[in-house]
């Protein structure tokens, strides 16, 4: 069953697809949950991919489903969203860091691991760098 949340919608954004805001969002606000199967560091070391959340420092959340839309939320260099981690919930929640305009894309810094894994050697394609490479 894919989660659909009426407050989000996956399009087309610079760097592939991405999760855009059907709706305003205020500083604060809850905008969707990263969603997956937990796993053990060991599994998710074992397993590899790029849709691994750390929650605690013995769980993973694994996001690869698709029902999990949370996953297309891109990395930005100039984020407008942020994660926060309920470790007694295990939970992943993503807020809004500043005010989000219905059709902006929801972007997170992904942070310093997984850029240098995953990033760096391709080059960044956020919005905030994307400009910078033509």
């Amino acid at each position: 069953m894919k989660h659909v949340s009426p407050a989000v919608v996956v399009k087309r954004s610079s760097a592939g697809l991405g999760l855009f805001a059907t709706k305003d969002f205020k500083r604060g606000d809850f905008i969707i949950e990263y969603t997956g199967e937990h796993i053990t560091n060991e599994e998710a070391d074992n397993r590899g991919g790029k849709y691994l959340f750390i929650l605690t420092k013995k769980r993973v959340i694994d996001g690869k489903a698709r029902s999990n839309i949370a996953r297309y939320i891109n990395h930005s260099c100039a984020p407008n969203a942020e994660p926060e981690s309920d470790e007694d919930a295990g939970k992943i929640r993503i807020l809004a860091r500043k005010k989000i305009i219905a059709g902006d894309e929801i972007t997170y810094d992904y942070g310093k691991e997984y850029w240098d894994w995953h990033i760096k050697p391709y080059g960044c394609k956020c919005s905030a760098c994307a400009p910078k490479i033509k």
